[in-house]
Formats: structure tokens, sequence, C-alpha cells
């Protein structure tokens, strides 16, 4: 196998095996001792596909032979397999017919980088959320006994994707439903993995074996009519099953728990799948992989090699250092910079240390660190029940994920004005991950919210101060910032704070004028310069700069909104709404995100289609004039 990343194919490896196991109805003709030649070239086809075109990678590495083994058992796609979050769901796309379009993948009109209903009948339920698997598989599971078919639902989740309170709201709510299902763990960084060994292997052939399924059965009926012997016997089989298995928890919820078992070892996850399969009720398989696996590089370090950009030969891996910094990387400067000043700052963060570019301030600042794993929710109060202390909490959240803890962000921070910055990353279009991680609503359902102070950084500088501004202000405060880097600004020394609700305006004109929310200021700058139009930073969504907005209105034509958000209830309404409540008709042009899902390119490519553009902008704009004009 491959060690290092030159030695990843640069041509389609020889197959033999995979060119007949194309789809899982070829795959199940194959016989059992070839199923391992097939791990190893699914393994290479995997690293020579992502190579191609960037992606997520350890994940799906870890899951190979896991992969085969569900779609060799279970009758696909009339039985349904659920991937949680699908960074593990790429050798699925391989074996479900998608192969040959696997170059395609993350790009234009190609292959999405999650499973999606539309794209194939194997991909039961649309995913790029954690945790949502184990609802989803149940939902089909009760589908299933309603209709009274033979239908099995299997979800396979994450050790990671399995902290999140929704997965454990569905192991707790399936056994009042009576449905039949089965929940694969995926496991490959629990403390609890321990305990794989010939040992628990074994252990696990046998308790999910059909012959000890009725003898369990057959006891139950036989000791039910003596008093309590049934629970002595219960209790007796949990502990013996709870000294060699971590399972005690998913039994006491109401599943029958097997494992943990080598998610490597396929004649062990067959035999285990097949003696499951056909059990019935709720049953738990634990299963240990490596990340990583086969690939050296990623077994070393799987969060590093969680997801790589495209190889180009003679390039390593890992992303290249930019020339300018990411904004996430200004953010974490900045967070470092305000906790060395103040003791009662404390970091935040849903499982996005690397993303979110915490790394640093874990490690100067471990006791003001809390990373509460994939919990949005819990990351969102727990924020709050610390501003209520008087420490000054910093949520560091994707835009996409703030959305699973709305109600938290209204009914615990903003109804009690509590002081909690949200620095909110990946706002507006994100490139290949498409519409499941896009941050297109964010200023929308945040700026209804009363006492939400909401800013919108032009570039880096900007950005630094708005954190500043929104750390210091005495109440819920957001600043919404994009993935990757910015024009490279200058940084000014300190960090002073900006005045609140006061925009700035960047270049005057003539007839139209430009209100920018974020980013798309450069793009504006262009068009300005173009049409001798007036450039405006708005800085802030809310509060609105009011008597800006009432002085450009005055003196221009056009008016013309611009962000990188939802068109529908953004930034370009705040200013729609202020222009009726003065009752001042003034022609008003909103450009941003428009009312669809924005389907996956290159970000650059993305803004063109949405007309968000320096081309896309001015010909909008000629456009309106000219209509005016007539």
């Amino acid at each position: 196998m491959p060690k290092t990343f030159h030695e990843i194919p640069r041509e389609r490896p020889a197959t033999p095996v995979l060119d007949r196991a194309e789809t899982p109805e070829q795959l199940r003709r194959l016989g059992e001792a070839e199923l391992e030649i097939l791990a190893n070239e699914l393994r290479q086809e995997l690293l020579y596909c992502v190579g191609r075109t960037g992606g997520h990678f350890g994940a799906g590495l870890g899951v190979i032979e896991l992969t085969i083994a569900l779609h060799y058992v279970f009758n696909t796609p009339e039985d349904r397999l659920v991937w949680d979050v699908g960074h593990q769901a790429y050798p699925h796309k391989i074996l479900t017919g998608r192969r040959h379009r696997m170059e395609t993948l993350r790009q234009q009109g190609g292959l999405t980088a999650f499973p999606r209903r539309s794209e194939s009948p194997y991909d039961t339920f649309g995913v790029g959320h954690s945790s949502t698997s184990i609802s989803a598989a149940l939902g089909m599971a009760i589908a299933s006994q309603l209709r009274g078919d033979r239908r099995k639902s299997v979800a396979i989740i994450g050790d990671g994707a399995l902290t999140a309170g929704m997965a454990f709201e569905a192991l707790n709510h399936a056994p009042d439903t009576r449905a039949s299902m089965l929940v694969v763990l995926n496991d490959n960084d629990m403390a609890i993995s321990n305990n794989v060994g010939g040992l628990s292997s074994y252990l696990a052939k046998i308790l999910s074996s059909r012959t000890y399924s009725t003898m369990r059965e057959g006891s139950r009926n036989i000791l039910s009519r003596l008093p309590g012997a049934w629970e002595i016997a219960r209790r007796t089989e949990e502990y013996a099953k709870g000294m060699l298995a971590p399972g005690v928890l998913f039994e006491e919820l109401g599943w029958n728990y097997i494992g943990p078992v080598d998610g490597h070892n396929l004649p062990d996850l067959i035999a285990t799948l097949r003696n499951m399969r056909d059990l019935p009720g709720l049953q738990f398989l634990h299963v240990i992989t490596k990340k990583g696996k086969g690939f050296a590089p990623a077994e070393a370090d799987p969060v590093r090699y969680h997801a790589i950009t495209k190889l180009e030969s003679g390039t390593p891996v890992a992303d290249p250092k930019p020339a300018a910094p990411k904004y996430a990387s200004i953010f974490g400067q900045w967070l470092c910079d305000t906790a060395s000043a103040d003791p009662k700052l404390v970091g935040i963060t849903p499982a996005m240390c690397e993303g979110s570019d915490m790394v640093a301030f874990s490690q100067k600042f471990p006791n003001r660190y809390f990373d509460v794993a994939i919990a949005e929710q819990h990351a969102v109060t727990l924020a709050a029940g610390m501003a209520c202390e008087g420490y000054k909490p910093v949520v560091a959240i994707y835009s996409t994920f703030l959305q699973r803890a709305y109600d938290q962000l209204i009914h615990d921070v903003a109804l009690q004005n509590l002081d909690v910055l949200f620095a909110i990353d990946r706002a507006g279009l994100v490139g290949e991950d498409g519409p499941t991680h896009a941050g297109s609503f964010d200023i929308s359902f945040l700026r209804c919210i009363p006492d939400m102070l909401i800013m919108t950084p032009s570039d880096e500088n900007e950005l630094r101060r708005m954190l500043t501004t929104g750390y210091r202000h005495p109440g819920p405060a957001a600043v919404r910032y994009p993935r990757g880097t910015g024009p490279n600004a200058a940084l000014e020394p300190g960090m002073q704070p900006l005045e609140i609700g006061r925009g700035l305006i960047r270049r005057p004109g003539r007839r139209v004028a430009l209100l920018v929310f974020g980013v798309l200021l450069q793009e504006a700058l262009q068009v300005a310069e173009a049409l001798d139009a007036t450039l405006a930073d708005m800085r802030f969504v809310k509060p609105l700069d009011e008597p800006l907005v009432r002085q450009l209105a005055e003196e221009h034509e056009l008016l013309v909104t611009l962000e990188e958000n939802s068109i529908m209830g953004g930034a370009g309404s705040a200013v729609g709404e202020y222009l009726s409540h003065l009752n001042l008709a003034r022609p008003l042009l909103q450009l941003g995100l428009p009312d669809r899902y924005v389907e996956h390119a290159k970000p650059a490519v993305m803004l063109a289609e949405c007309g968000l553009d320096a081309r896309g902008i001015r010909q909008a704009i000629e456009t309106r004039l000219q209509a005016l004009a007539g």
C-alpha cells in the first residue's frame, strides 16, 4: 500500500476484481475469498480518485471492509443503508455504479461530496450535517413496519457523530416504536476501543448467532414463569457482557449490543452482519476501524488527513500555506491576543477546533478552551450559562452548524441579553462542499432577533476590529466571515473597536450607490470604478447605519445592496424596510444569493453563477439603469 503521497496512484490502478463489482448486485456474486482482494483494490481506487479531485480522505479509507461487508450481506438498495455525515461514503459511491464518475467528485456538474437521494437510489438519505442517521433509519424502519414488509434499515454512524444529542434522542426513542433496525457504530477513536481482540470478536460472533438468540428466547419463556428468575438471568448476562464489551449503556437504552469487532476483518464482519441481519428488534454493532487505513501518513495524522486538496505532481498532500492568512487564522490570533489580556474570555467550539483555528488557543489556555463535540445546541447554552456567571464566551461555529442551535440562540442567549460573541465562520458560499455546508442564511435568521449585533467584515483588518467590537459589546453579538483568504489587508496595531452602527464611504461617486455588506467589497470596488459609483462599506447589518442609508438614497438614483447571503430576509431587505419606513421611494436593486440551493463548484464559479462577481454585478446595474431610463 502507499506510504507517502508520492506513492498515490497517478493513473487508475488495474482492478480485475473491482471491475466485476461495480454495483452491489455484482459484488454479491463474488466468492468470499475474493473480497480481501476487492478491499485492496477499492482502497487503491479511493486513493487514486481523491488524489485527483481532493475531498474527504481518512474516513473512507477506514471503512473499506465495512462498506464491502454491508453491501455483500444486505440487499441494497432494497435494504436501506443510511450513512451519517457522508465523510465515510466515498467507497459506497464507488461500489454503487459511480466508480467512473468519481473523477467528477466535488467538481461543477459532477458527483456531490456527500450522499444525495437524487444522485443514486443507493443514497437513501441526503446528509451533510452529522448525527442524523439513526433518526432517519428509524423512520424508514417504522415505515417498513407499517407496510408489513421485510426491508432492513441500517444506520452507519461514527464515534464523533454519536456525541450529538440527536443521536441519543433517536437511540432513546427507538425502543418505544418496536421497530427492527441495525445501528453500526464505526469507532475509530473512542477510549472503549481497547477491548478489541480475539476474545471480544469471538464473543461478538457468539452473541449475534441464531443459536444464542434462540437459546436466549427459550430461557426467557422458561424463567419468566419463576418469580424473579428471568431478571436475575438477564442481569447475569448483562454483567458478563459488560466485562468484555462496553455496551451496557446501549443495553440499558433497549438495544442488543454486539461487539466490539475488528472492522478490517472481513470474514468476522460478514459472519456477524449475517447473524444480526435477521434478528428482530433493535441491534447495535460496535465496529473498530483505523481512520486512514492503508495510507501511512493518514494513519499517523488522521486530523490533518481528514480531507485533502487535489494532488499535483511533486506537491505535498496538505494544503500549501497561502500567501495571505485565512480569515479563520485572523480569528485564531485575535482569540489568543484577547485571552492574554482578559482572563474572563472562554472559547467554545462544537468539534471544529482545527477548522476554526483554535489549536493555538487550546494549547495556550487549556483551562479556558471547551470542545463540546458535535453538540451545537449544548455549545450555545453552555456559553449562556458561563455568561450568567460573568465570563465572556466566544463561540466559534460554522454558519451552517449554527442553524442547528437556533432555538438556543434565541431563547437561551438573546432573550436574556447575555454577553456572548458568535464568531461565525464559513459564511456565504463554500465551494466544493456544496449547499449542505454553505452559510447562506445567517444574516436572514440573525437579524430578526431583537438586540443582536451583526457585523460583516470586508477584509482581515475589519474582521479583527469587529471581533473586538463584538467582544466589548455588552450583549449578544455576531461576526460572520467567509472561508479562505481575503485581500491581505494590513492589520492595524492594537485592536480598536468600531463605532457601532456606522458604515464607511470607501469611494464617492454619482447616480449609483453600492451598499456592500461583507467581502464582496473587492468585487464592488471594480464596478464602482467602472461606473463612477459611490461605494459604501456598511459594516453593520444590525443596527443598520440608517443616516448613511438615508443620505445615499437622497443623493443617488439607484441603490444597490450586495451580500453573500440569501436575498430573502437579508441585509438588502433591511435597507428596503428602512426606506419603506421613511416612505422614501427610491429604486433598490438587491443582489445576493438566489432563492435556490447553489450547487457545488469552485467559489469563483459559484459567485459568477449567482451574478456576484464584478461582471455580474455591473451587468445587473446597467440593466436596471436602462429600465429606469426607459
